[in-house]
């Protein structure tokens, strides 16, 4: 059977599959976005507390996201909405001071 095409996309139910491995998650304290015309790539890290040789910060690429520059736009929306709505509840969120400037 074919799609209504009266429905919109937000009104079509998307049944989710994910093996136990990916279930789990994996935690990020630290973010870098690049991007280039037909992408942009959001790396996730894990920012160690302890430091290498000479006091460099040390973090782990835990996950890399690749993904078009309007999917970036609806995560962005989707991000600040959470947000708003998570301050509304708990109260505004403080951001780090601790993570080096040159990670921005």
């Amino acid at each position: 059977m074919a799609d209504d095409p009266n429905k919109s996309a937000s009104d079509r139910k998307i049944a989710i599959q994910i093996d136990p491995q990916q279930g789990n998650g994996v935690y990020s304290n630290l973010m870098m976005i690049s991007h280039r015309k037909e992408e942009f790539i959001l790396d996730f890290m894990f920012l160690q507390p302890q430091k290498a040789g000479k006091g460099q910060a040390v973090a782990t690429l835990r996950s890399r996201v690749i993904t078009s520059p309007e999917h970036a736009k609806r995560i962005l929306r989707a991000l600040q909405d959470n947000v708003s709505r998570y301050e509304s509840t708990y109260g505004t969120i403080e951001e780090a001071t601790d993570i080096p400037k040159v990670m921005h």
